[in-house]
Order: C-alpha cells, then sequence, then structure tokens
C-alpha cells in the first residue's frame, strides 16, 4: 500500500490523475468509477485534460434504489454532469436503481464486472470505513449486492438533499470482492472527518466492522491523503 500525502482536495485529484494515465499507458480498459464529493477534483482533471477516453469502458460502484438516471439526485446523473457528459466513453455501467427484480438486477451486475474486468478502481472511504456502500458487518466474500443504509452513512449523504428524510435507505452496490479484484485501486481520503477510518484501514486489523480495512490485503493500492484524514497516522 503507497500512501501519498497532499496539501488539499485538489492536488490529490491530480495525482489520482496522473495514477490514471500511467493506467492508461499500462493498458487499462475498464476504469472503476465512484461518486460523492471525493472524486469531484479527480473527475475536474479528467475533464480539463485532452485524455481520449472514447475507447474505455466505466463500472460505477453503487446506486440508490428507487432511483433512475432522470432523478438529479441519482448517481447515474451525477456522473453525466461531472465526466460522461463531458468526456464521453464506449460505454458506461451503474446499477439500474429501478429494477423491478434487485435479485435479478444484482446478479446482472456481476456479470457485467465478470465481462470487463476493472483494472483501475477509484474509491472513497466512509466515516464508519465503508466503500462503496459495503457498510460495516459486510462479508469480504459478498459480490453485487442490495444494502439497508447505515444511519451514519444517510446523514453524511443528506446534504446532496433537500432534507433528510428524502435520502433513499438502500442501494445496489458493488461488493467488496468484486472491488478486491480490479487491478489497481486508488483510495482518496480528504478531512479531518475521515482521520480515524483511515488510520483503522491502513493501521488496524482487518476485520468486517471496519470494511475498508480489507484493502490491507490487495497488492497494488494507492491511497491519496491530505494532511487532515491522515493526521492520526503513524507515518
Amino acid at each position: 500500500m503507497k500512501i501519498v500525502t497532499v496539501k488539499n482536495q485538489i492536488e490529490g485529484g491530480k495525482v489520482a490523475f496522473e495514477a490514471l494515465k500511467a493506467a492508461l499507458a499500462d493498458g487499462a480498459k475498464t476504469l472503476g468509477l465512484a461518486t460523492g464529493s471525493t472524486p469531484l477534483a479527480f473527475y475536474d482533471a479528467v475533464v480539463s485534460s485532452d485524455l481520449d477516453l472514447s475507447a474505455l469502458t466505466s463500472i460505477n460502484l453503487d446506486e440508490y434504489v428507487g432511483l433512475d438516471g432522470a432523478d438529479a439526485q441519482s448517481y447515474r446523473h451525477f456522473m453525466a454532469v461531472h465526466l460522461f457528459d463531458k468526456k464521453p466513453f464506449k460505454e458506461n455501467f451503474l446499477p439500474n436503481g429501478k429494477a423491478a427484480d434487485l435479485s435479478a438486477e444484482t446478479a446482472h451486475y456481476d456479470a457485467i464486472i465478470a465481462a470487463h474486468p476493472i483494472d483501475f478502481q477509484i474509491l472513497g472511504i466512509g466515516q464508519n470505513g465503508h466503500i462503496g456502500f459495503n457498510e460495516p458487518g459486510t462479508s469480504f466474500d459478498v459480490t453485487t449486492h442490495v444494502v439497508d443504509l447505515a444511519e451514519s452513512t444517510i446523514k453524511a449523504n443528506a446534504r446532496f438533499f433537500e432534507d433528510e428524510s428524502q435520502v433513499p435507505k438502500q442501494a445496489i452496490s458493488m461488493g467488496i470482492a468484486s472491488i478486491m479484484k480490479s487491478k489497481q485501486l486508488v483510495l482518496m481520503a480528504f478531512g479531518k472527518e475521515k482521520a480515524e477510518a483511515l488510520k483503522g484501514m491502513i493501521e488496524g486489523e482487518i476485520t468486517e466492522e471496519l470494511p475498508a480495512s480489507i484493502l490491507q490485503k490487495h497488492e497494488n493500492v494507492l491511497v491519496i491523503a491530505d494532511s487532515e484524514s491522515a493526521s492520526l497516522l503513524n507515518q
């Protein structure tokens, strides 16, 4: 696990962008993407670059249950606004939050991931140590699944909605086992509220109570953290 400490999120986005360029030069064809505020500077760097992504495939980590791509709060809409409409890919995959049969949808998404092995996966980390929407207690062996969102996750995401009551209570998430199959993982963490989770991920025991801790077992992880999120680390 390589740890790079940066001054701020903008610098962190640039470091992630350089890692992406290296991965593309090494033949990466499928990008695993994340939503939320953490990767925004990374997406800004991609959009402002001259990179051509039109031959690439993207696979997103998750989507809210009950929202379709036309909903302004959906992750498909988020990705369109911040990346897809500005840097077209060959194809983009996100879970279908409006699927009538959620079990069939999770199996379908597993098949998509199997057909498009992820070369470069962007991750954030939740204050409770979740990656994707894999909340504490999630089995390390799980693939795509329907998640009941933790109260802390709902509260953290409420800032994107008019009020907390509008935040969906469930999501479809790529599983931990699927994430761990990615060739390279790039996890970004910014802000003091991520410090405890980051310390546990890097220096704590590997436990399903802190899902991100499993990344200690991956052979190619780049952690990009600002000084606040890295403030509790012993290194």
